[in-house]
């Protein structure tokens, strides 16, 4: 592709994450993506990087943890023509690790009907905070479990929904990242907290709680890739726990569709268990076993579709 056709594509994946991910969410990253969208130098500077660094959420990230704040469009445009060289490096050095502990409370419905007790073993761990159900509070409206915990995690649940009354027993908990992040790592906390959207206080609130737990509880996430790495580690669960593989928002960032399927083939039958929670697009076999395609994330168990989740956790409808 020419460097104008790739100056397009980036365009519009900047007016598509307006549209279709900031909008309703975050007001002011649905404003600055509309008008980076737009923006030749800024469009040149992303045409600089490689492909997998170019994605709004790494750059307004990076933007946020380099100045601290947002104010506005020209500030933030000041910020990336001028420090380009820093911006871009961070960018390089970093990924869209976002920690979100509220998805606990989608996989939460599954993982207390499994037989007990567990060995969790997460895809793309981060800080390793949803590696840590066992640890929150949960609040469906119609059930709550502990929930004086912090932080006690809500979500609406949909007709049908088989609300959990227990917390799983959790024996053995690991998990494999290309960049594995500390909780106890001030900067690694600082990045965390970059790549929560300004107006989301809640979240980060949520996030702020989740790593006091995880600093607390120590979760293992060891570096490696998950197209090379995953059986060696899965290998170490103990034999008496049932085994759960499990990932979500992760696959998206696997572009070829031979290697996501190889790795759920690999999951599938190392697990006794294995959950996606992804967008459609990630398992297209998975998704057309649906009549429609619903909003949000598609929840599969063992390959079966289960619930339509929201990114972070906040809704779950489960598959009747």
């Amino acid at each position: 592709m020419s460097g104008r056709g790739q100056v397009e594509e980036i365009a519009a994946a900047y007016q598509r994450f307006a549209e279709t991910e900031a909008r309703g969410r975050s007001p002011l990253y649905e404003s600055l993506a509309r008008r980076v969208a737009e923006d030749g130098e800024i469009l040149a500077f992303l045409l600089s990087l490689p492909t997998a660094k170019r994605q709004p959420n790494l750059l307004f990230a990076a933007v946020r943890h380099r100045l601290g704040r947002f104010l506005d469009w020209a500030e933030f445009r000041h910020v990336v023509l001028t420090q380009a060289e820093d911006i871009g490096r961070l960018m390089l050095q970093r990924s869209t690790q976002t920690n979100e502990a509220g998805r606990c409370a989608v996989l939460l419905p599954v993982l207390a009907r499994l037989p007990q007790p567990l060995a969790l073993l997460e895809i793309g761990a981060s800080a390793g905070l949803c590696l840590l159900p066992d640890r929150y509070g949960y609040d469906y409206g119609q059930a709550r479990l502990s929930p004086e915990r912090r932080p006690c995690l809500s979500c609406v649940a949909g007709p049908g929904t088989p609300l959990p009354t227990r917390l799983p027993e959790v024996i053995w908990r690991a998990g494999l990242d290309l960049a594995p992040l500390e909780a106890s790592d001030p900067q690694h906390r600082a990045w965390l907290e970059a790549l929560v959207w300004p107006e989301q206080h809640a979240r980060l609130a949520r996030l702020r709680e989740a790593l006091a737990v995880a600093e607390e509880v120590k979760p293992r996430v060891v570096r490696g890739d998950l197209r090379h790495d995953l059986a060696s580690l899965a290998l170490q669960a103990p034999p008496d726990a049932t085994l759960v593989i499990f990932h979500t928002a992760v696959l998206a960032y696997v572009r070829s569709a031979a290697e996501r399927r190889a790795f759920a083939d690999q999951a599938a039958d190392m697990a006794d268990y294995w959950i996606s929670n992804e967008r459609p697009q990630a398992f297209p076999e998975i998704a057309q076993a649906m009549p429609s395609t619903g909003a949000g994330f598609l929840l599969s168990v063992n390959g079966m579709p289960t619930a339509w989740t929201d990114p972070h956790g906040a809704t779950i409808d489960w598959i009747n």
